[in-house]
């Protein structure tokens, strides 16, 4: 304890992190998917340059694929400081109790990813970050994933197409309200659970961006895809608030610097991994990949939008309206 209480202090100094490098500020930096996705190359770009930018002060562990914690222990994990960095999506914070977040998960509110990131690299962005403190959570940074697509084993080019299947969703209402409005059976489960489920018919199917979906070879037990677009997946870069506040001023001010970038970084390559991706899924010929025609795409629209007035009353209806006002949707033109 002497020793590293002598090392924090020297670096609180602003002394050289070089003189003092054995005994570096552990960051353990868990995440449930796997290291070639957009969200596991961010996290190796932040360890990279965190280090890089604390000169060795700073030691970033990154834990891919659940090896280190599953969806639902890692966020009660960061809380009790057993892990200190975390990207989970977004749908994650509503059981958290912060329920705003959910916002993300409202189908079709984002049309691309120019009108996304005047959310969540605005001033709404800012004050959904905020509301986790009081959690014991500090947010640092919106990471992208993409947009998702519906896959099943039969084709799938109406709503109505959905109708009675069991389908995969993360733990969020606002999906479970989605998945009832097309009338098929929502279905919670671990994503590191997910390929299983699909492989045995647990569940007929899923909704995943495509770099999810190819890394995790899901569309190995897929027969269809159907490009929607109908809903978008994101991660908010987590730490523990404790630990963060602890760490020395110059520490964290490169810390930050790490984050700024590796966020630039994140969301550069979200789109170009997913594109990606989906010429794997297409050139694998296991699964069928079918692009709705613009009337298709807007029944969809039609049968999934309504969830954002059902949700109001859980997310709350100012919130909605700001993002409206950002990104210029306008429902009542659908």
């Amino acid at each position: 304890m002497k020793i590293r209480t002598l090392f924090l202090g020297l670096i609180a100094a602003g002394l050289s992190a070089t003189a003092v490098a054995a005994d570096p500020i552990v960051i353990k930096f868990s995440h449930v998917v796997a290291q070639d996705t957009p969200k596991g190359k961010a996290a190796e770009k932040f360890k990279e340059l965190a280090e890089k930018y604390t000169s060795g002060a700073v030691k970033v562990e990154v834990y891919a694929n659940s090896t280190l914690y599953k969806d639902k222990e890692e966020m009660e994990a960061l809380q009790l400081g057993a892990v200190q960095l975390l990207a989970p999506s977004l749908a994650k914070f509503g059981p958290l109790g912060v329920r705003e977040f959910e916002v993300f998960d409202l189908p079709y509110i984002f049309d691309g990813y120019e009108a996304l990131n005047k959310v969540t690299q605005g001033p709404v962005g800012a004050q959904l970050l905020a509301k986790l403190e009081p959690k014991g959570i500090k947010g640092l940074a919106f990471w992208d994933n993409g947009f998702k697509s519906f896959s099943a084993n039969t084709p799938i080019k109406k709503p109505e197409d959905l109708r009675g299947k069991k389908m995969r969703i993360q733990s969020s209402k606002v999906l479970e309200e989605q998945m009832r409005e097309v009338k098929s059976l929502p279905q919670v489960m671990a994503f590191s659970e997910v390929y299983q489920a699909l492989q045995t018919g647990v569940v007929d199917g899923t909704e995943n961006p495509h770099s999810n979906l190819f890394t995790q070879k899901m569309h190995e037990v897929q027969k269809h895809m159907t490009l929607t677009d109908h809903g978008y997946l994101g991660y908010a870069v987590i730490t523990n608030k404790k630990f963060w506040d602890g760490l020395p001023a110059e520490v964290r001010t490169q810390l930050d610097k790490a984050m700024v970038e590796s966020t630039a970084y994140a969301n550069q390559i979200a789109k170009e991994e997913n594109d990606k991706a989906l010429a794997g899924v297409r050139a694998s010929g296991k699964t069928e990949v079918y692009t709705p025609t613009a009337e298709e795409k807007a029944a969809f629209k039609k049968a999934l939008v309504p969830v954002h007035k059902k949700m109001e009353s859980r997310i709350g209806a100012e919130l909605i309206q700001s993002i409206y006002k950002e990104t210029g949707f306008d429902p009542a033109k659908l």
